[in-house]
């Protein structure tokens, strides 16, 4: 099987040969993937402010983050600061075909590796920031009529994008949108499904034209929405914390909705520990547990969870051993 075909099967939960591997290649690590992204031309800045830096986003919206810290932020100033902005409201072009020149190339090339198209955002993510997050979340209940209409727009420029990376031949579009806290949802699964649901049926009904993959990042503790994320239309379930889920419950309903798992070792209870064996325990652990359809990867920013990089050698190590004992 090729790395795209095992990819493929682990993401639809019958892989019987080895699990999938997303790792970074600097250390010539095992990679079943490769990607293309929107390459946009919009400008953005950066600024820094004593031990703050300052930054803007694609969006409009800027930032601020403490330096030498997290590689993220939290939003200082949203672009919408005041609904009467949103009638004058410019969306980047993000669907433009001219940013998708690598895309198309991808699709083009005899790789035989998973083809990912990264996406620019998705609607809850992209949405809260625009307003500030506190905010937002009284925008759902007070001026909904208004968070329709933004939602609408993003989704529909989000549909843009797909379609771009549907048009290039790639196997799969990837975003983030981090629905959980660490014991619970942010939204309840009656408010989610009555407002996301549907943007969510949208752009994974129009990625599964294409044949694209939905794959989903999402930190925090989300199982009361996994059945509901599974049925909108999500192929792959991308998690950083498996250790907060009770891991054999999940694989259970993953595996009813032929839903993959595509996590690191568990970044907040396992490797910041810097404890070898249970380190290497609990890896081994999570790929019995979701073996057939699971793709193991790195996280990308080990500074800023505290681990070194030899914890992290650990833990690839196990993957690869346990992952694929029979070898490639």
């Amino acid at each position: 099987m090729t790395p795209r075909e095992i990819v493929i099967a682990n993401i639809e939960c019958n892989c019987d040969r080895r699990i999938g591997f997303n790792f970074t290649k600097t250390e010539n690590r095992v990679n079943d993937f490769t990607g293309a992204n929107c390459d946009h031309n919009i400008e953005t800045r950066r600024w820094e402010e004593g031990e703050v830096e300052f930054y803007t986003d694609i969006w409009g919206n800027t930032w601020h983050r403490i330096k030498y810290l997290s590689q993220g932020g939290e939003i200082f100033k949203p672009v919408l600061e005041d609904w009467k902005q949103l009638d004058t409201l410019e969306l980047p072009d993000l669907d433009n075909p001219a940013y998708f020149e690598g895309a198309r190339q991808l699709g083009k090339s005899d790789t035989t590796l998973f083809r990912v198209g990264w996406m620019p955002g998705w609607p809850f993510a992209t949405c809260r920031y625009m307003r500030k997050m506190e905010i937002y979340f009284m925008d759902l209940i007070a001026e909904r009529e208004r968070i329709d209409l933004l939602h609408d727009r993003v989704t529909t420029l989000l549909e843009g994008v797909i379609d771009r990376y549907g048009e290039a031949g790639l196997d799969a579009v990837m975003y983030c949108e981090d629905l959980g806290t660490q014991d619970r949802v942010l939204l309840g699964p009656k408010m989610w499904n009555e407002i996301y649901r549907p943007l969510y049926e949208r752009l994974t009904s129009r990625a599964h034209r294409y044949g694209l993959k939905v794959i989903m990042h999402s930190c925090g503790y989300n199982w009361d929405l996994v059945d509901s994320l599974c049925d909108s239309g999500i192929d792959c379930l991308q998690f950083d914390q498996p250790a907060i889920y009770d891991m054999p419950a999940l694989a259970e309903k993953l595996r009813k909705h032929g839903v993959g798992l595509f996590s690191p070792c568990d970044i907040q209870q396992v490797l910041p520990t810097g404890n070898r064996q249970l380190i290497e325990r609990e890896t081994e652990r999570l790929v019995n547990t979701f073996r057939g359809g699971f793709i193991a990867k790195n996280y990308g920013d080990l500074h800023g969870i505290g681990v070194k990089p030899e914890w992290d050698q650990w833990a690839y190590d196990t993957f690869i051993s346990v992952g694929a004992p029979n070898g490639f």
